[in-house]
């Protein structure tokens, strides 16, 4: 048998700041009643002036490194996931990578919003196929409430703050990752985008009055092309290792809203305690959705040694993807 990818430890950090739906009826034209029926999103976790996307992503780390028993200079890799770095250069991975003192390890940013974690996780397997004597950490990790403007309702009722993290090991046995399946459409791209801030845009006065700086989006647009792609990716994981629903132990679907959630619950025709949710206390935290969601799963015992796991994302550029795993 083949090299395969096991997790073997899971993480995540949250900031203390709990915004509610209330307080967002404070800053902007809405309310609880409107954010709860549209999104399922009761509130979310804002980080602190002062704390990065880089200490969200450092305390995640630490936790899935002593769940896993490895120490940070036995990591080979680091993966970081996220469309909102502390800043252009270094990476996030690099700061990581200081902070926790794992200097022996290789580091790389990736960015795919919301499908981060996904394509890192592939990316970890593909190296660890090769070689499984390699120990990866990935992480999903974000601060997008400095990227959204807090006067447009639309967005900034969605979005939170957070980080996860996993650290994946080789083994020979019949589990670990079984099948990633990882796809993009970049014609779409101006539907959900952040279109200043880079150097097509530069950050001057032009740029601000437009609000380039923060997240722009067709909401209906995105829906649509969204359910589509993660109808098609799931049932192509599932395909692809031979799985019917009733196989399934536990889904994690990207948490952007509870209308994308019910939606992949139907069509798959899962049991409500097969399909992990907690947008309703996070709200969307693109790239560390999936492995938030995975570490509350793993520590709340909901996942057991063979379990049938399967995961998918979509997100703007646009990006989607999908993985089956054997816990």
């Amino acid at each position: 048998m083949r090299s395969r990818a096991v997790i073997i430890g899971t993480g995540s950090a949250l900031p203390s700041r709990v915004m509610t739906n209330r307080d967002l009826e404070a800053l902007v034209d809405t309310s609880d009643e409107w954010i709860r029926t549209r999104t399922g999103i009761l509130e979310r976790r804002i980080a602190s002036e002062g704390e990065n996307n880089s200490d969200l992503a450092t305390r995640a780390a630490l936790n899935a490194l002593e769940m896993a028993g490895v120490k940070p200079d036995e990591i080979d890799l680091i993966i970081v996931a996220t469309l909102t770095p502390d800043m252009p250069m270094p990476s996030v991975a690099c700061l990581v990578q200081k902070n926790i003192g794992a200097f022996r390890a290789g580091v790389l940013d990736i960015s795919v919003t919301c499908s981060g974690f996904i394509y890192g996780l592939s990316i970890a397997d593909k190296f660890i196929q090769a070689d499984r004597k390699l120990k990866i950490l990935v992480i999903g990790s974000e601060v997008l409430s400095r990227r959204v403007n807090w006067q447009d309702r639309t967005t900034c009722v969605l979005f939170g703050d957070g980080a996860g993290a996993a650290v994946l090991a080789g083994t020979r046995e019949d589990r670990g990752i079984l099948s990633t399946h990882l796809h993009g459409d970049g014609r779409l791209w101006e539907l959900l985008a952040i279109r200043g801030l880079g150097t097509a845009v530069p950050a001057d006065e032009e740029m601000l009055s437009r609000g380039w700086q923060y997240i722009q989006m067709q909401g209906k647009d995105v829906f649509k092309h969204a359910v589509k792609a993660l109808e098609a990716v799931t049932w192509e994981a599932m395909d692809a290792v031979g799985w019917k629903t009733d196989a399934l132990d536990m889904v994690f679907c990207h948490q952007a809203n509870m209308r994308i959630l019910d939606f992949v619950r139907e069509r798959l025709g899962l049991s409500e305690d097969k399909l992990f949710i907690n947008i309703h206390k996070y709200g969307n935290t693109s790239a560390a959705s999936i492995p938030i969601a995975l570490d509350e799963a793993n520590r709340g015992g909901r996942l057991f040694a063979g379990a049938n796991v399967l995961m998918m994302a979509f997100g703007g550029g646009f990006t989607w993807g999908s993985l089956a795993m054997r816990w």
